[in-house]
């Protein structure tokens, strides 16, 4: 018996040897990284595959992938292919965070549509302008002066103007008629961890969103020619003050997005073509981003990083973006980014009636766009009664595999 019980006990010790050899040799370290992190207090959506409801980092790494970049801080963050919607990797993808000037992202997805042409004009009232938060980033636009949206819009997107988000609301049907369309339209994009209060990203009570929407919402947006044009501008010329015999003054504004245009620590990102960044005490910093090499487009979204480093949510998000594109086909996707309720609706609703011709839905869709832009007071009161057409617009041109013209807009931004 001693004989059989040291052999036992001689096993056992090697097996316990060489489990410890084969774990990843910075797991306890990690580990150890993790718990001084927040985590999710609560379940998370499983919207997009059962990882991505997970708590942690969810990664499946094939022979020759790359690992992950080390010393990430983010709360939550997501990688994924634009046009496949693969999720190549996520950390907490549906934890909802306070989205900042992301949401933004949204607002535009939701009333850029109606408010054509650009160079539709408003008159901004001292009303207009009045809810717009205390320290909230602005662009500058006057009461008493006249904008075009196209103007507003290069407010919204650069230089994130919470003044242009008021007054575009105010032109849509104001702010309520506004939020309640932004809500609407998340749900229509299953983007279900998004609550809006604000049009503008605003600290709200109850406002928030997650990495995984923040990445739809981004995916639908990119898909529009004005939002994509948008989304690229590094810089532009916007309307001053007008004074009395004088010829309008004007000034430059500058995208905050220093993956874009860059910043002290920071290089343009090779092939970056927008999409939106925000910050706000309670939100940290947040970032969704677009970029495209070798024909391939990632999306990039990184949620409240550590406040330790300077310029933190950049550097993390293009340190995801490198992993992505040298990780492309060495990972299984851990999930994948659900494509509008719509689209699915259409798809089955094509099969059981053995298909519809695309060219119907974009005819009876322009009626609707017609309609909804012959005036700015009646725009809300336009939409609602053609909503069932702007739906049909949304599953006839949301093709889940489409290639987006980014390489034309990417040439002309900086390379790194």
């Amino acid at each position: 018996m001693p004989a059989l019980k040291k052999t036992v006990m001689t096993v056992l010790s090697a097996a316990l040897l060489s489990v410890c050899v084969v774990s990843p040799a910075g797991a306890a370290d990690k580990d150890k990284t993790d718990d001084k992190q927040p985590k999710p207090t609560g379940p998370m959506s499983t919207l997009g595959g059962e990882r991505l409801g997970a708590v942690g980092t969810q990664v499946e790494l094939g022979p020759g992938a790359p690992v992950l970049p080390k010393k990430l801080s983010a709360r939550s963050w997501i990688v994924a292919d634009a046009e496949s919607g693969q999720v190549l990797a996520s950390h907490n993808a549906h934890w909802r965070l306070a989205p900042a000037s992301t949401l933004k992202m949204l607002f535009a997805d939701t009333v850029l549509p109606a408010l054509q042409p650009k160079t539709l004009t408003h008159t901004v009232t001292e009303e207009e302008l009045a809810g717009v938060g205390e320290g909230s980033s602005l662009v500058g636009v006057k009461e008493d002066h006249t904008y075009t949206v196209h103007d507003l819009w290069l407010g919204v997107f650069l230089q994130s103007g919470n003044d242009a988000v008021h007054v575009l609301s105010e032109m849509y049907g104001g702010v309520p008629a506004t939020v309640a369309a932004m809500q609407r339209h998340a749900v229509e994009l299953q983007a279900l961890d998004t609550t809006v209060v604000s049009p503008d990203g605003y600290d709200s009570p109850k406002q928030v969103s997650s990495a995984y929407d923040l990445t739809l919402i981004a995916r639908s947006g990119m898909q529009k020619a004005d939002f994509r044009e948008y989304a690229a501008t590094a810089t532009a010329t916007f309307p001053g003050e007008q004074k009395k015999g004088k010829k309008r003054e004007t000034f430059e504004i500058r995208n905050t997005n220093r993956l874009m245009t860059g910043d002290i620590g920071v290089e343009p990102y090779k092939g970056i073509a927008g999409v939106k960044n925000g910050y706000t005490s309670h939100a940290g910093n947040t970032f969704t981003g677009i970029a495209e090499r070798d024909g391939k487009v990632l999306l990039v979204t990184v949620m409240h990083p550590s406040s330790d480093e300077s310029h933190a949510v950049y550097k993390e998000a293009a340190s995801l973006l490198d992993w992505g594109f040298s990780a492309g086909g060495k990972v299984t996707p851990v999930g994948e980014l659900v494509p509008p309720k719509s689209a699915v609706a259409a798809k089955g609703s094509e099969a059981a009636a053995g298909g519809e011709k695309p060219e119907k839905k974009e005819h009876a869709a322009a009626a609707a766009a017609t309609t909804a832009t012959a005036g700015t007071n009646g725009v809300w009161t336009a939409l609602s009664v053609a909503g069932g057409l702007l739906v049909a617009l949304a599953a006839g041109v949301f093709l889940v595999n489409r290639r987006w013209p980014l390489p034309d807009l990417v040439r002309r931004l900086p390379r790194r």
